[in-house]
């Protein structure tokens, strides 16, 4: 059975990771964290310009760490990046430590929710939609493969799915 002190937020950018974690950890009594967060406060430098100096290879090593690290905490709503699914030891890590919730969104959805946001380095280059189609098409199945609650965000507040994974999760397990 997951550890239902601890959930994870996965799903692609644009989902409400970020935006629902808070919500869910408010609801829950838990910290929220946020695994980008984290890197940039360990770094002292933003996502984009960890991206453009160490490459996505140097990011995705600091955020497996971080992730690490987080993961072990008690009481805590993780949101992770979209791509933190990407490498086994991420995806094992979370299925084995907490409870995993999926927060889908449309590719539509995706482009409208990011559209302003120049923080996010797969997305600065190329048509978005584009982008976010052939992301999303590569880790769905990851996303996927360690979730024990699946949600579609679209259309919904987050105050309602961050009631939605609660009860989920307190029917798994005491939080």
């Amino acid at each position: 059975m997951a550890h239902a002190n601890r959930i994870f937020l996965v799903g692609p950018m644009g989902a409400g990771k970020t935006t629902v974690g808070r919500s869910l950890a408010g609801v829950m009594g838990f910290s929220f964290l946020d695994s980008d967060t984290e890197i940039e406060s360990r770094t002292g430098a933003d996502i984009p310009w960890i991206f453009e100096i160490e490459g996505e290879s140097g990011f995705r090593d600091r955020e497996t760490q971080a992730i690490e690290d987080l993961s072990k905490r008690e009481g805590i709503v993780l949101a992770t990046g979209g791509g933190a699914v990407m490498r086994d030891a991420n995806r094992s890590v979370l299925a084995e430590r907490g409870f995993v919730v999926y927060l889908r969104a449309s590719v539509r959805e995706q482009v409208r929710r990011t559209g302003n946001d120049r923080n996010r380095p797969l997305l600065n280059s190329g048509n978005r939609a584009e982008v976010l189609q052939k992301l999303m098409a590569i880790r769905d199945p990851l996303y996927g493969e360690i979730a024990d609650l699946v949600l579609a965000t679209e259309g919904k507040n987050a105050r309602k799915l961050a009631h939605e994974i609660a009860a989920a999760v307190r029917g798994n397990g005491p939080a």
